[in-house]
């Protein structure tokens, strides 16, 4: 080289001169960079073809994306590739991934809550999710049958069922409430009634109380009944359908939904949920809840208790000791109506990849080592304890086992030990479009806003739903 430069005639100090020049630009570009990157984006820029690009759902907590953060930084080092990584709002996320399945720009890997099981089974069945079977049967004996049972969908091309999803967390509906604003009235948490209509007019009588003798402005119940809601608008309404064991869909698939007797249960129940807004126990603005305002009225005493899919509520206190010890407490559903213990509605939260991904081998290699019980349970104890595990291993280790906090014990009881089922989406992939279409939450909406009967709403909540069913097959 030091050749070549004599030769060319130019002094070897002028190629110092421009080296120094060209290495100081590109320092001071790469630090400009890195000091004006989005603090819930990490992106590369001018990369290679082996880029890796996931959309990843943002936590509620900025603790839940830096775990997630710090374990794509170790692949990155351990690998040698190099990610484009994207937070995004539940929402925000579930529409994005609509808008590139159409115009076909997909990332390599997406995670998100609210597609998990309203889109997921559409994009099985249609191939357009990646088979990951080589990624789930060298391990599928540490997870529960449950769990594989959750990640199995069915393709509609090649007629075969398959491992579309990679199980990265479960949950089901918790119920918090406020220790300390009961203890206000002479009620505690021994209180709580078991059994099913007591439970249910223990938080009306404590509004009464709330607002007769301490002149609290509050409502007994945070309960949503909103079109535009989450999972909690339809996955607490499911619940309240399996309390009266009223059952939409048949182990084979089958639509049970025109037999009188379960026309008749989606009616009882549709009333039963509607009068606690009607009667004045739910805010009035439930009806326009979105995924987070279940929680914000609850952490803001506007109501006393709320239902929920994860730990956030108290993951948002936890750095406040007595009001995550002594204030806030967490609750399971009481016995059904007819005595029987509640069966649990689980959902398992999974990350895809798309069949035209352009990097497909590389999101299964990222996956592999996402999976690893030591690196995800790093994961779940580093994102403020919000998200449960979905691997045997995982559950033994004493953090959940031998830990003191109270909201870890409720939800391992629950996930590990009480009944619980998958949502009908296991069943029929079908009924991933009732979902999407919040089904549930349009027809109480029609109840307590429009002032229909719950006959009449239950009757179109019925012909929409098996004119889904119907599309599906053809």
């Amino acid at each position: 080289m030091w050749k070549k430069l004599h030769r060319s005639g130019q002094p070897w100090f002028f190629y110092c001169a421009v080296a120094f020049f060209t290495f100081t630009v590109t320092v001071s570009c790469s630090q400009n960079q890195q000091s004006n990157q989005s603090p819930i984006q990490k992106s590369h820029t001018g990369l290679n073809q082996t880029e890796l690009n996931i959309w990843w759902e943002k936590g509620f907590n900025l603790e839940e994306d830096e775990a997630f953060r710090a374990i794509v930084d170790d692949w990155e080092r351990a690998t040698g590739h190099q990610v484009k990584l994207s937070f995004y709002p539940t929402n925000e996320l579930s529409e994005k991934v609509v808008r590139a399945v159409r115009s076909g720009n997909v990332p390599d890997l997406i995670m998100s809550q609210k597609a998990n099981p309203t889109f997921y089974p559409r994009l099985a069945w249609e191939n357009k999710l990646e088979d990951v079977s080589d990624v789930i049967e060298p391990v599928k004996d540490s997870y529960p049958e449950h769990i594989l049972k959750a990640v199995t969908y069915s393709n509609g091309i090649t007629g075969k069922s398959s491992y579309y999803g990679i199980p990265v967390h479960q949950a089901t509906i918790f119920i918090f409430y406020w220790q300390k604003l009961l203890s206000l009235v002479g009620l505690s948490a021994e209180d709580i009634p078991q059994d099913w209509d007591s439970f249910w007019q223990f938080w009306q009588q404590a509004q009464f109380k709330l607002v007769d003798q301490q002149n609290q402005n509050i409502y007994g119940l945070g309960l949503p009944f909103s079109v535009d809601g989450s999972d909690d608008m339809y996955l607490l309404f499911e619940h309240i359908l399996e309390a009266y064991d009223v059952r939409l869909i048949d182990e084979t698939g089958n639509l049970l939904i025109n037999h009188p007797q379960v026309r008749q249960g989606i009616i009882k129940c549709l009333d039963w949920y509607s009068q606690f807004y009607l009667q004045g126990f739910v805010p009035p603005d439930s009806i326009n809840w979105l995924n987070t305002d279940n929680n914000r009225n609850l952490l803001n005493r506007v109501v006393l208790m709320t239902p929920n899919v994860t730990l956030s509520i108290p993951g948002a206190v936890r750095e406040d000791q007595e009001t995550y010890y002594k204030r806030l407490g967490i609750v399971g559903f009481p016995d059904k109506p007819n005595g029987q213990p509640m069966r649990y509605i689980i959902t398992v939260k999974q990350a895809v990849i798309f069949a035209n991904s352009p990097h497909i081998k590389l999101a299964k290699d990222f996956m592999r080592y996402f999976i690893k019980p030591q690196v995800t349970i790093r994961y779940l104890q580093a994102s403020g304890h919000r998200n449960q595990p979905v691997q045997n291993l995982i559950w033994q280790d004493s953090f959940w086992q031998k830990t003191t906090d109270p909201y870890l014990k409720m939800t391992s009881k629950i996930l590990a030990t009480e009944k619980s089922r998958l949502s009908y989406t296991s069943n029929n992939p079908a009924y991933s479009q009732v979902l999407e279409e919040n089904i549930w939450g349009k027809t109480l909406n029609r109840i307590v806003v429009d002032r229909l009967s719950p006959e009449q709403a239950a009757d179109e909540a019925i012909a929409r739903i098996v004119e889904i069913f119907d599309q599906w097959k053809n």
